[in-house]
């Protein structure tokens, strides 16, 4: 493992795709920066050989040509070989196409190096990917394989920070065993630590190797810019300006039903509408949707009328809000701070990176609007067969009368509260800390 390398989750994944005996072509897809092209680098050194061909870059451009001219997988292997001095080989090489939204043919090209070259090892990366998979005619359904990649979890985190004895430790706790009020006091110092900074790869190792905090603002200035130019390429399908618009009305309106009226005076809701789903495609924002929540599977009762949105950075969030970090990193608790929606956002956050990464993470909601009697839960997952409630409290006190409301009217085993308390037990309620939410899932395997 590199020095500089943060172990991330979807390591293991890797090695076992690499081991597979029905391989496919891996397609890595994720938001821009999250960590896809350090984690197949890393990977990378598994092989005997590496070849690494970046799209975007001008030094690659010749080999966008081959794609473009070659549809055979020996013949474009054979071509890369005399143009890069890798041996493609299968078994032996791993083959990595980053970028390659700059490169249609290569995407289509992936069927084909599955049908004729099944034991190549062939992975493909994209920032703006789901755009590009737009303009394929016939992608290689059943011959292709995606994961989904994001920023770090708390748990990664943490051992990037060289707490791995303090993460093994969350991860084993539960609520029928608590963690120590000690170590309990620690990993709440490190949560308030990770909401200010985020889970962008480069702005953790910036503060790993100890930098300030200031050091890390800036970190995530630039990535903004980053973002704002990939703005600017959605120009022919949506104004930069109007993406920038409702991106900060997402996080401004973070926790609460999504409101159009409030991202825009004057932009018409269908163009709203269309800036939400561009960056939706970019991995910026997910969608929170709300579920009638009657059985199994959540998806089957939406109503896409109802809707919230979650940025995918509480870091991101915060600098691009300009909030006061004083308040979070010296408050008691985070409902000082934007009256809690950031402790909601990073719960929700936790639960897209603890779900399965084969498929593309959803996220869902429950309110219910009746003349006296209005409830809201924060999020509702589904563990086997069970739809479970998961109610978000930013401090370590209040009122769970939605939960109960819901758990009443829905005939719900048990629900779930999350807040900065130590794990616990409230009748057929279990108590989560925020730093542990990913538990839910682990716990019942």
């Amino acid at each position: 493992m590199s020095v500089d390398y943060i172990k991330r989750h979807i390591d293991s994944h890797l090695h076992s795709w690499k081991t597979s005996v029905s391989r496919k072509p891996l397609l890595l897809r994720g938001a821009r920066q999250v960590g896809k092209s350090s984690s197949v680098r890393e990977f990378g050194k598994q092989f005997e050989h590496y070849l690494e061909i970046n799209f975007e870059k001008k030094e690659h451009q010749d080999a966008k040509k081959i794609f473009e001219l070659y549809s055979s997988p020996k013949r474009i292997s054979d071509e890369l070989y005399a143009m890069f001095g890798v041996p493609v080989v299968a078994e032996k090489t791993l083959l990595f196409l980053d970028e390659v939204q700059s490169c249609i043919p290569v995407i289509s090209s992936l069927r084909f190096f599955y049908e004729e070259m099944p034991n190549l090892h062939v992975i493909a990366a994209g920032s703006l990917l789901e755009f590009a998979l737009e303009e394929v005619p016939s992608f290689g359904v059943g011959r292709i394989r995606s994961l989904f990649m994001y920023p770090l979890s708390f748990d990664e985190y943490l051992q990037a920070m060289g707490f791995s004895a303090l993460a093994n430790n969350v991860r084993n706790s539960s609520p029928e065993q608590p963690i120590s009020d000690v170590l309990h006091r620690k990993c709440l110092d490190h949560l308030i630590q990770f909401i200010v900074l985020g889970g962008m790869p480069e702005v953790v190792s910036t503060y790993s190797k100890g930098g300030s905090l200031y050091d890390c603002q800036q970190v995530l200035d630039d990535l903004m810019m980053t973002f704002d130019d990939d703005f600017a390429k959605y120009k022919s399908r949506v104004p930069s300006s109007r993406l920038r618009e409702v991106f900060l009305s997402v996080m401004e309106q973070t926790g609460n039903k999504f409101v159009y009226s409030q991202a825009s005076q004057i932009t018409r809701h269908e163009h709203i509408k269309e800036a939400i789903e561009l960056l939706t495609k970019a991995g910026l924002v997910y969608p929170v949707i709300h579920s009638a929540a009657n059985g199994v599977p959540l998806a089957a009762e939406l109503n896409h009328k109802k809707y919230k949105f979650a940025v995918f950075d509480t870091g991101i969030m915060q600098r691009f809000l300009g909030l006061d970090i004083s308040k979070i990193l010296l408050g008691d608790t985070l409902i000082q701070v934007n009256k809690g929606s950031i402790a909601e956002l990073f719960v929700g956050l936790e639960l897209v990176k603890s779900m399965p990464c084969n498929n593309p993470a959803h996220l869902y909601y429950w309110q219910r609007e009746q003349r006296g009697s209005q409830a809201e839960i924060d999020y509702l997952v589904q563990i086997g067969v069970h739809i479970v409630p998961i109610e978000v409290k930013a401090g370590t006190k209040g009122a769970m009368q939605s939960l109960h409301l819901f758990m009443n009217e829905k005939k719900s085993k048990k629900g779930i509260r999350t807040s900065l308390e130590n794990f616990g037990n409230l009748e057929n309620i279990e108590i989560y800390p925020m730093y542990a939410i990913s538990n839910v899932f682990r716990d019942e395997k």
